[in-house]
């Protein structure tokens, strides 16, 4: 209809011009103009059906594009994770998952902070609070993250009760920084010790990592320094002489529109006291993410594991994968780092990189608190007048909720309901139903919720196998094998063959199958449409809805005892059509699948 007016035609006319020239698929049963000048298709549905039993779903066989970088997860390293950061861990990975099915090269960065304030702060605990030394610090058993969790929120009254202890911070920092001294030696011991179990609680979940960024290789290699000397030079930053950024190199940002309208537009990269804030740093990191710094780290393989990590010179390995050189970098933070963001892409644009500003992504999400019940469940809340409102987190007062307590309850709140349905499995069995279980609930609840809805978890919805959760997609697919070993069991087989299916009347697949199948064939698209929106939930929604029609469909038409051998057919492909989009989407949402449940 838009060409009418350009070719001076009819748009029905324009329309039976196309369908007359169209090639039409093998799959296209029918094609016809109607009305005004639309172009209606008829699939053959049996014909459909047969090609999605080997039909690349996710078109992944292909390689598409150059390099995307995504950085998500990215603790600090100076306590325990908590329930916010399996949040970013959760969408991150899904993302990497989701651009690799669909055949984009992707490398995965885990940003470790080793030289922030918050390291910092643990250090003058343990030095200065507690006058521990670093054989007494490295004395201290596991859970070592706990401990530090607790350290930590003691160190922020600490300094409030005389402001003036905030000079130690600031020489702790300026050692770190610097990589010399007692306490750099310590903040090492402590970002390294508490590093060790944040991958071990991110294996809980089965999210992993392609690389270990140090921030502090970035400033001993110089990293930043070079960035630095290349925003002087252009201008973007300057020193100032006077008011309350006095000795401060500022970059100001009232040229980007972006930034029109704020009461302080200059961001400060090097504070008065020489140290360097997170932005500066990330801005060189962003440089050489893009290969724009000319100059790469040395690396080493994480102990005994496939990932790398960054370490000083003479440390690195001779041989390595390469690292860097994105065509596009995603960052995985929560919506309150959007004003940051903003200022690393305004970074590369005063740089002269305007495209790599471009393709520089912040993928936001809202922060997690947890449900009332959840709170009191876990013993935050006991006053009955807190019992409406949901928890907010503060690590700076010690309030918050450690990632490993929350699946350690995942996984005990799933031995009670398993052990429940099946008294007669063995406590190791139960034990590994248990926790394939709760990565289920923990990492579906956590894709389902679009980005920009804060959440709050709930074990009850989290764990049901009834409502819209982890558990229900595997219960679908465990009902799914089920199925076919009653039907091997009566000797009938629960595979059909491709032209089994193309040989079938078309009426053999009613519009209840029809529908599951046609859903199952727009996974692909769907899945693009995610990754490009950055809304995962998409996919899980479009999971949950696979789900959801088999469980009507199975309810509907029984197959074992369908006398109809070509409605029987139809039914067992249809389902083994299921199969094959709920596994590819369960493998993006990392959703584990027991033998039964």
């Amino acid at each position: 209809m838009q060409l009418a007016r350009t070719l001076k035609k009819s748009p029905r006319a324009i329309a039976e011009e196309i369908a007359a020239h169209l090639e039409r698929p093998a799959f296209v049963r029918d094609l016809q103009v109607q009305g005004a000048g639309y172009l209606n298709v008829w699939l053959d549905r049996p014909a459909t059906a047969a090609a999605l039993f080997t039909a690349d779903l996710l078109g992944g066989t292909a390689q598409r594009g150059g390099k995307i970088l995504i950085e998500h997860t990215n603790i600090n390293p100076n306590k325990a994770a908590h329930i916010g950061h399996l949040r970013n861990a959760v969408l991150g990975d899904v993302l990497a998952r989701a651009l690799r099915a669909l055949g984009h090269p992707v490398e995965v960065q885990n940003y470790i902070d080793d030289t922030g304030v918050q390291l910092a702060d643990v250090v003058v605990g343990f030095m200065d609070l507690r006058g521990l030394t670093r054989a007494d610090v490295e004395a201290i058993p596991e859970p070592f993250d706990f401990y530090c969790w607790d350290l930590y929120s003691e160190v922020g009254r600490w300094y409030e009760e005389d402001k003036e202890r905030q000079a130690l911070r600031r020489a702790t920092l300026h050692e770190m920084e610097k990589g010399a001294g007692d306490r750099a030696t310590l903040g090492r011991l402590v970002a390294r010790r508490v590093l060790c179990r944040h991958l071990a609680t991110m294996r809980r979940i089965d999210v992993g990592y392609d690389l270990l960024t140090r921030e502090s290789e970035i400033l001993h290699r110089h990293f930043f320094d070079k960035a630095f000397g290349l925003l002087k030079e252009t201008g973007a930053v300057h020193l100032e002489k006077d008011g309350k950024n006095a000795g401060c190199w500022v970059m100001p940002l009232t040229q980007a529109e972006e930034f029109a309208g704020l009461e302080d537009p200059d961001k400060v990269i090097v504070r008065s006291d020489g140290t360097v804030t997170y932005v500066g740093k990330d801005i060189a990191y962003q440089l050489w993410k893009f290969g724009l710094l000319g100059e790469d780290f040395f690396y080493r393989r994480w102990e005994d594991e496939a990932v790398w990590e960054t370490v000083p010179a003479g440390e690195g390995a001779a041989e390595h994968p390469p690292f860097g050189q994105g065509t596009r970098v995603i960052n995985v933070i929560d919506a309150r780092q959007s004003y940051l963001q903003k200022i690393v892409r305004a970074g590369l644009q005063a740089l002269g990189h305007k495209e790599e500003a471009e393709r520089s992504i912040h993928f936001a999400y809202e922060m997690v608190t947890l449900s009332p019940a959840t709170a009191r469940l876990l013993g935050y809340v006991d006053d009955e007048s807190e019992s409406g409102k949901a928890l907010e987190m503060s690590g700076r007062k010690g309030i918050g909720v450690k990632a490993d307590d929350l699946l350690d309850q995942l996984e005990a709140k799933s031995r009670e309901e398993i052990a429940q349905r099946d008294p007669e499995l063995t406590a190791d069995e139960v034990g590994r139903r248990a926790r394939q279980i709760a990565v289920a609930a923990l990492r579906f609840f956590m894709a389902k919720a679009t980005t920009n809805r804060l959440i709050a978890f709930d074990f009850e919805e989290a764990l049901s196998f009834e409502g819209e959760s982890g558990p229900y997609l595997q219960y679908s697919l465990v009902r799914d094998q089920a199925i076919r070993r009653k039907l091997e069991a009566a000797g009938i087989t629960a595979d059909v063959s491709a032209d089994e299916v193309a040989g079938l009347p078309a009426d053999a697949f009613g519009d209840d199958l029809w529908d599951l199948v046609l859903e199952v064939a727009q996974t692909g698209e769907l899945v693009e449409k995610a990754v490009e929106s950055l809304e995962l939930s998409l996919i899980a929604r479009h999971a949950l809805g696979l789900a959801q029609r088999f469980n009507g469909i199975y309810r509907k038409h029984p197959i074992l005892h369908e006398p109809d051998a070509a409605l029987r057919n139809a039914r067992l492909a249809a389902f083994q059509i299921f199969r094959r989009g709920l596994e590819s989407l369960g493998g993006i949402l990392g959703i584990p699948v027991p033998e039964r449940m």
